[in-house]
């Protein structure tokens, strides 16, 4: 298995032993995602220092504040490192809306476009508030927009099962964590489901989203084979045939 989101900068066990729970699990790879600019230094430091870890660098809509021409050219000049393997996560958040909206609309434009010339996958981050769509509805239109061409990742998919369609149209990822395993997560499980196993990604969000065993405990990416045994039973599929399919997606996508 793989987990194809964590911040193992965030995590409170060392790199190296969170690496070693995730091996022992039978978990081969990992993407350390970075969500500014200290971060993105970390995440390639520890690519470095730990076999199968890569890193995606980009800063965070949380993060937004500030985001200007010489940080996008921060991340495109970091995208260049061997060990890096995607932009982001980027994209918008109006849950807690701790950025104006302005600034992550012009930080997820610019990392669209860093994506683009880079050929890396872009990282997408949506959040809304409770019963709204407004950052859902404005992401998708804007990749509609601008990131034709570009292979797009919907990091902790929380499309509903009415609205999926429309990101397995225009062939976007959608890359599951631990909250499709609570019990109220009936619509998501479902999403989980209606995905095309070509489009279909697991992950952790260590150290947040700790999976239904042990959920209010730091998450870390051993947990990830929880995640897909999940999925996979709401598909019907062995858990073995789903671990096949993601790996295979993620190394088409991180070119691992």
């Amino acid at each position: 298995m793989v987990d194809t989101h964590a911040h193992l900068g965030v995590c409170e066990p060392a790199d190296g032993e969170l690496v070693a729970d995730a091996r022992r699990a039978g978990v081969r790879r990992i993407l350390t995602v970075g969500l500014d600019e200290g971060s993105n230094r970390e995440a390639i430091g520890t690519t470095e220092a730990q076999e199968g870890v890569f890193a995606s660098v980009g800063r965070h809509p949380n993060s937004a504040s500030g985001f200007d021409d010489a940080a996008a050219a921060d991340i495109e000049e970091l995208a260049g490192h061997e060990r890096v393997r995607a932009i982001g996560e980027t994209g918008l958040d109006y849950y807690r809306d701790s950025s104006p909206r302005d600034a992550q609309r012009a930080a997820f434009a610019a990392q669209i476009g860093i994506a683009r010339r880079t050929g890396l996958p872009l990282v997408i981050h949506l959040r809304d508030q409770p019963r709204t769509s407004d950052a859902m509805d404005e992401a998708f239109g804007t990749l509609a927009a601008e990131a034709g061409g570009v292979t797009v990742i919907l990091h902790c998919c929380s499309v509903p099962p009415g609205r999926v369609g429309e990101a397995v149209e225009h062939g976007w990822y959608c890359s599951f964590a631990g909250n499709v395993t609570y019990p109220k997560s009936d619509e998501l499980r479902e999403t989980a489901r209606l995905v095309p196993e070509e489009l279909l990604l697991v992950e952790t969000d260590s150290p947040f989203l700790a999976p239904q065993s042990v959920r209010g405990k730091p998450n870390q990416p051993a947990n990830v084979v929880e995640v897909a045994e999940v999925v996979a039973a709401e598909r019907g599929v062995p858990y073995g045939e789903l671990e096949r399919s993601v790996e295979a997606n993620a190394a088409r996508v991180f070119g691992w």
